[in-house]
């Protein structure tokens, strides 16, 4: 689950050449900070997919945030991935992020490029990818601005007793900019623990854990862990 900017959580989860998922969140965030995420969602609703082929992958997310009353907002990444060299797992990396919300107009866009470095063991029960990436910040709407950054990316899926419990997520480490131009190191991590019933059925949770990334008025907190209950049906 993503709402503004992360790392691309590069599907190495996925044991097959194509996987695709849907979950469905429900955020414990504004009933653990009333104040500062009085307006946060409750409920995300999250579509993913991974697909590898002779010359390297395709991934893709959009979560979309839902309120009783309204779509509060949609927001996505789409990236590719092209393989270097046949034996060195050193990949070329290119990315969009940005999506709609009902409230600001829309979500910063940015583009990422760079590269990384991925890893498997043999039985795939643990994946792992390491990406250094250029940032791109474009203007989106009035009160922000274009600029450059740096984003450090790390995603690793471990999968253990027999695979029935999955262990994945990513943590993203990038240059934000404040309102005076100022620039602040943000942090984004959002590791998903999941039980498996079946092959298709996963219940677990999410945990966003994040420094400098959440918009907070009420006061200068800036550090914030918001957990979710979830359900994930891969397809």
């Amino acid at each position: 689950m993503k709402k503004f900017i992360i790392l691309i959580i590069l599907a190495f989860s996925a044991f097959t050449a194509n996987s695709q998922n849907i979950q469905l969140h429900y955020d414990f965030g504004r009933n653990l900070y009333t104040d500062e995420e009085a307006t946060r969602q409750k409920v995300t609703v999250t579509l993913e997919q991974f697909k590898a082929d002779n010359w390297g992958s395709w991934y893709y997310f959009v979560d979309v945030d839902l309120s009783r009353k309204e779509t509060l907002g949609a927001y996505t990444e789409i990236s590719r991935e092209i393989n270097l060299f046949k034996k060195l797992p050193l990949a070329a990396h290119v990315e969009y992020d940005g999506g709609l919300g009902s409230r600001n107009g829309s979500y910063q866009q940015a583009a990422l490029a760079g590269v990384a470095y991925n890893g498997n063991t043999p039985n795939y029960t643990a994946t792992w990818s390491l990406q250094l990436l250029y940032k791109r910040f474009f203007k989106s709407y009035d009160f922000n601005t274009a600029y450059n950054s740096m984003q450090l990316t790390g995603v690793w899926g471990v999968h253990f007793f027999n695979r029935k419990m999955s262990f994945s997520g990513f943590i993203d480490f990038w240059r934000g900019q404040k309102a005076d131009g100022h620039g602040q190191l943000v942090v984004l991590s959002e590791p998903q623990l999941w039980y498996n019933f079946t092959d298709h059925l996963s219940l677990g949770s999410e945990v966003e854990i994040s420094n400098n990334f959440i918009y907070n008025t009420v006061n200068d907190k800036t550090f914030f862990v918001n957990p979710t209950l979830a359900v994930k049906w891969n397809f």
